[in-house]
């Protein structure tokens, strides 16, 4: 690898990091606004409103970055294979959260990283060195200090959980299958109608309830942050190598600590700032291995042959 090859990967490695933890950023933000719609509509009405919202916002965005004549790439199978992987991930956690406590799905859906690092090394064929092993296990151990789930309500609904987060997984994996000439936003169309269009199907069986214009101002705020999140995921996955880039996924954690604390007053105990300490070492230790791995390679680099 030239010198300029590799300052081309770690730059590439740097955008990838800020861009999973501005996703997910985007993510807690939406799901506070939904949790506080969440108590006067019915789920399946509320997310598909939402993904209605979000599936305009994406439209217009597609059209005046002059992406309109490749909407039609939404059908593309691959691009369609992680939308639908995308929708069955989003139905089974939200099935599995109206059976579970919210710290146990919020424990297995951070497991995440892990099946992400797996999966890398199987089909993308990354090699994640001891330092990238142990920044994931760190913070995922760091997840349950704070989640501090309990033991007794792992049960059938928790491996539904775990299924919802392994397709959540593997659509992250797929994004990197998808052909680099199709935007991003196209990408982004997909999963929001994907969502939607489910959310809608269920939403028949479950019925519908008045909505408020309130509501309505909520949902179009979570929206916005719903779309940030599934643009930068995507433009994640595409650039920043995945076995990386997969600890920073626990950054949702701190988030939601973060807005639990302002919006809902909710305090961390002992436990959990151990966690939280646990978390934010787990991201600078990645953060100080990278930027040693690149000193050392623009050492050797500069060496004289």
């Amino acid at each position: 690898m030239t010198e300029q090859t590799a300052a081309a990967h770690h730059a590439a490695n740097r955008r990838g990091i800020l861009m999973m933890v501005g996703a997910m950023a985007g993510f807690v933000a939406n799901d506070t606004l939904v949790k506080y719609v969440s108590a006067s509509l019915p789920s399946a009405q509320l997310i598909f409103l939402r993904g209605a919202m979000a599936s305009l916002l994406v439209l217009g965005l597609a059209l005046a970055l002059g992406a309109g004549r490749q909407l039609g790439r939404v059908l593309q199978p691959r691009v369609a294979l992680r939308a639908a992987a995308d929708a069955c991930g989003t139905v089974l956690y939200l099935f599995s959260l109206f059976h579970l406590p919210l710290a146990n799905a919020i424990a297995i859906n951070l497991a995440a990283p892990l099946f992400m690092v797996l999966f890398a090394v199987w089909l993308l064929h990354e090699r994640p060195g001891p330092a990238r092993w142990l920044a994931v296990a760190l913070g995922f151990a760091g997840v349950l200090c704070v989640v501090q789930p309990r033991g007794d309500s792992f049960n059938a609904w928790a491996l539904l959980c775990l299924l919802g987060t392994l397709f959540q997984a593997m659509r992250d994996l797929l994004t990197r299958r998808i052909d680099p000439a199709i935007p991003s936003i196209v990408v982004t169309l997909s999963t929001a109608l994907a969502v939607t269009l489910l959310a809608g199907a269920l939403s028949l069986a479950q019925g519908w309830q008045p909505v408020g214009a309130a509501q309505l101002g909520w949902l179009a705020g979570a929206s916005v942050f719903l779309v940030t999140g599934y643009f930068l995921i995507i433009q994640c996955m595409r650039q920043g190598e995945v076995s990386l880039t997969a600890p920073f996924r626990y950054s949702a954690l701190l988030f939601a600590v973060a807005l639990g604390f302002l919006v809902w007053g909710d305090v961390p105990n002992a436990w959990a700032w151990a966690g939280i300490a646990l978390l934010l070492g787990s991201g600078l230790f990645v953060v100080h291995h990278e930027r040693s791995r690149q000193a050392r390679a623009q050492l050797l680099n500069a060496q004289p042959e």
